[in-house]
């Protein structure tokens, strides 16, 4: 591999992965980055775990659906052990699905069945918190190298933190339309009962626990109604 072309090829992408204008874009441009520039990887995904539930973001090709929802199924693979790794391990790698794989006996038995040579799972994680898994696959048994390795573990460092700002990004702007429509429904409450701004807040804040509704919510049912129904 040519270092330095790889190095201007990175940089040239963490550029674009900050122009992309949403979450999604973002992914989505990870994983075609991934099989574009990783000797050997012909497919990508993202996996984030809800507990045990897999979440497959951005993949590039259906066998990444297929092996997350196995890896689900089966609590046991690379990328699941990566995106839960709590003992300092980054880098989860097979590099032939036709030999026996101790540690994932049931895992790799199945993913051989979908097609899957080769694969490996990259942590994605900031000093802040763990993000989920990048995973690279190929049809090919034995077709990462070391390079291909060093190449994925530098892209995931990138698109660690280019999601955690688009991730952080988002939660701002969420932030601001939940401060908009509140303010707006305070707003609507002030004018129809001569409420002060902090009354108003109040009000909302109440209901919002008596109810047990969030209180954007709330604030948003106010809106189009006009009033606490």
């Amino acid at each position: 591999m040519d270092w330095r072309v790889f190095a201007q090829e990175m940089a040239a992408m963490a550029r674009d992965l900050l122009a992309q204008d949403s979450v999604g874009a973002t992914l989505e441009h990870i994983t075609a980055a991934a099989t574009e520039h990783v000797a050997g990887c012909d497919a990508a995904g993202i996996l984030l775990l809800h507990g045990k539930r897999v979440e497959t973001l951005a993949p590039t090709h259906d066998l990444v659906v297929e092996s997350d929802r196995l890896q689900e199924r089966l609590t046991e693979g690379p990328c699941f052990d990566a995106a839960r790794t709590s003992n300092g391990e980054r880098v989860f790698r097979i590099a032939d699905f036709t030999t026996e794989q101790p540690r994932w006996p049931a895992y790799a038995a199945r993913a051989r069945a979908l097609g899957v040579g080769s694969m490996m799972g990259f942590l994605l994680y900031t000093e802040d918190e763990d993000l989920g898994a990048l995973d690279l696959y190929s049809h090919r048994p034995g077709s990462f190298t070391d390079d291909s390795e060093t190449a994925g573990w530098l892209l995931a460092s990138h698109a660690a933190v280019a999601l955690s700002s688009a991730r952080s990004h988002a939660q701002m702007e969420q932030a601001m339309a939940t401060r908009h429509v509140i303010g707006e429904a305070m707003g609507i409450l002030m004018g129809s009962h001569r409420l002060t701004e902090d009354q108003a807040f109040d009000v909302l804040r109440r209901y919002s626990q008596e109810k047990n509704i969030k209180l954007r919510e709330v604030a948003r049912r106010v809106c189009e109604e006009g009033r606490l129904t």
